[in-house]
């Protein structure tokens, strides 16, 4: 073929389709990218820590107070005078008598949950502990379990403790089918999702102390890759058999005194304390587009591992620095908007100097002993939780962030000689002090280093100031309701007088400013129905607080109902507008200013008749001035 034949080639063209094909490219790399540092909103947290810290109120009066939460150990755990021995070289004995307790870890409502009394047997308590820890979480995220029945929720949950299956094969008798499912790491986060009917990702993590904050970078990551829509993340560890605590007595990284003395002096070992501690997450885009409750944002994350340090417990220096620089690159985070820092922390001669170091060293250029990063640890106040000792750091800086407040890390009198304080930019915190920001975001970090020497970090910011404005604001432009309903429901009638108690206290608690309408519409919404039922109309607090005290005393008064739902039937609820001739100016308008629902159903009449009529029907019935208004128009047929 001649080549004055060969069509032309645009090349012009060519080149600019590959230029828009390199930039089509490009802008999917950087949303890949957004997504990998997308926020995380911490929507729903509840606790079980020692010093009876069963709520993140309780918790945060334990902190703030700056509580030694410590105690011996008790009866219904192992007797300590058959174990203790002050001689860590005394063979099957425990060094210290102490150790950090929760409450009622036998007590178990095992139908509440739909497990049978002999399954419960078998159950491992800390697989009841996360189930009614995790139950909390979804109410204080205001969340109706029924809601997330074949949802892509996750759930991710850090567990090291075997206990109770040694006292199972020490005292259980003949082992049954239940041992196996009560006891395996891998079904105390299965049995939350069975419970819930979930189908995200469901998984167990055991890195020794670092468990339950892996399991939250893992949440998160989930949560970023959208394998998840919500997530579960936290950790659980008891103390139910003394095996444990004689294998680290031998060790000798107990301490003697049975106190974590982190940071000080006199630091000689950590002491083994319980705990459990479960957040709800969110992408914050979500979060913020369904109007979330925010406790805080989870900016970035990282995990990794010491490799070849000093031996296979010894801590690695570099391989902190290198989680926490790691962590705030994920998250897009200067390191020099850090303000705190909720150490590992576990008061051990080796581990103190170590961190310390490593914090000073990445912080050391953004920061001075004149603006120092503050440092504390919760270890201080309720023991080494382990499997759960992450996460209670974590949930400790989430309160420190609402509050605005800086707790103590108790335990601290004299600085330890082996940091090198003078040339380190960090400060411990030895009291309880406001958090200040300069105009600028509170951020903090948490650590937590297991044993085995994988580390995990997390940096975490305050809840969004526009979101807490734009609530605000929102608020103040609506009408107040001239009535509430407040309902109630639980699964006994004891039950539902323990729920009524904890109503009732939380209405007469001094630092309660929240709102009536908000109160009542959380419980109508962001609540489980079950068949023991309480509805009361209501226009103030007190006016409530007295209704509630009324029904305890089996009183009949108007605007109190209860009783127990029999059929399961449900029936819809319709308004009946009379005929011609009842209608007047202004019919139902506080109803229509007050009631979304109703006001969203008028409106969309007005928009069907708005071909058909040259006067608005809300103008009609509603007009701006009443006085002046003719009802003419509205007493016409049409």
């Amino acid at each position: 073929m001649n080549s004055k034949d060969s069509p032309k080639v645009d090349y012009k063209a060519l080149i600019g389709n590959a230029l828009i094909k390199i930039e089509s490219l490009e802008s999917q790399l950087k949303t890949i990218e957004n997504k990998k540092k997308e926020p995380i909103a911490i929507i729903g947290m509840s606790c079980r820590f020692p010093g009876g810290a069963n709520s993140p109120e309780a918790f945060w009066e334990i902190l703030n107070q700056g509580v030694d939460t410590i105690t011996q150990v008790p009866q219904n755990r192992w007797d300590i005078n058959d174990y203790y021995d002050p001689n860590p070289d005394v063979p099957g004995k425990i060094i210290s008598p102490n150790g950090g307790f929760i409450s009622q870890v036998d007590s178990f409502d095992s139908i509440f949950f739909g497990i049978s009394p002999r399954e419960a047997e078998s159950l491992d308590p800390q697989q009841r502990v996360l189930l009614e820890v995790s139950w909390e979480a979804i109410e204080r995220a205001n969340i109706d379990p029924d809601n997330l029945l074949d949802s892509q929720t996750g759930v991710f949950i850090g567990i090291c403790g075997s206990d109770y299956s040694q006292r199972l094969v020490k005292f259980g008798g003949t082992p049954e089918a239940y041992w196996g499912t009560g006891n395996a790491f891998s079904t105390a986060a299965g049995r939350l999702s069975y419970l819930l009917g979930l189908t995200g990702p469901s998984l167990s993590v055991d890195t020794s102390c670092s468990s339950s904050l892996v399991s939250v970078h893992l949440a998160c990551q989930s949560l970023r890759n959208r394998e998840s829509e919500l997530a579960f993340a936290g950790g659980v560890n008891l103390l139910l058999s003394p095996e444990g605590n004689i294998i680290f007595s031998n060790g000798k990284m107990l301490s003697p005194d049975g106190r974590c003395k982190t940071f000080d002096a006199k630091a000689n070992g950590y002491v083994r304390s319980e705990g459990c501690g479960m957040i709800i997450l969110k992408r914050l885009s979500d979060a913020l587009a369904h109007g979330d409750n925010i406790l805080a944002v989870i900016r970035g994350s990282a995990i990794n591992q010491d490799g070849a340090s000093g031996g296979l417990t010894v801590p690695n220096g570099p391989s902190q620095q290198a989680v926490i620089g790691q962590a705030l690159e994920n998250g897009a985070v200067d390191p020099a908007s850090i303000s705190y820092i909720e150490a590992h922390g576990t008061a051990t001669p080796l581990g103190d100097p170590i961190e310390v170091g490593a914090i000073g060293a990445v912080f050391r250029k953004t920061h001075s002993k004149q603006q120092p990063v503050i440092i504390g640890s919760a270890k201080s106040n309720i023991g080494h939780s382990e499997g759960a000792a992450g996460i209670a750091g974590l949930i400790k800086v989430v309160l420190q962030l609402q509050n605005q407040k800086i707790a103590p890390s108790i335990n601290f009198n004299q600085p330890n000689p082996y940091i090198n304080w003078d040339q380190l930019p960090v400060q411990v915190a030895t009291k309880l002090t406001s958090w200040p920001t300069n105009g600028k975001s509170r951020i903090a970090g948490v650590s937590s280093f297991g044993f085995s020497g994988t580390n995990a970090h997390i940096v975490i910011e305050e809840a969004p100031t526009e979101v807490r404005t734009q609530n605000s604001e929102l608020r103040s432009e609506e009408l107040e309701r001239s009535l509430h309903l407040l309902t109630l429901s639980a699964k006994t009638e004891k039950a539902l007088d323990d729920l009524v108690n904890s109503y009732q206290n939380y209405l007469e608690a001094e630092n309660n400013d929240n709102d009536l309408g908000d109160i009542c519409y959380t419980a109508n919404i962001g609540r489980a129905e079950f068949d023991y039922r309480l509805a009361v109309i209501t226009s103030q607090k007190q006016e409530l607080v007295e209704k509630l005290k009324q029904y305890k005393h089996g009183d009949n008064f108007a605007g109190i109902c209860s009783g127990q739902l029999i059929s399961k039937t449900t029936t819809k609820i319709a308004f009946l507008l009379t005929g011609q001739g009842s209608q007047y100016v202004n019919m139902g308008r506080q109803l229509y200013e007050v009631a979304p629902t109703f006001r969203q159903a008028l409106e969309e009449c007005d928009q069907i008749l708005q071909p058909y009529l040259e006067t608005s029907i809300l103008e009609i019935i509603y007009p701006k001035d009443a006085q002046k208004s003719s009802s003419n128009l509205l007493d016409q047929t049409a």
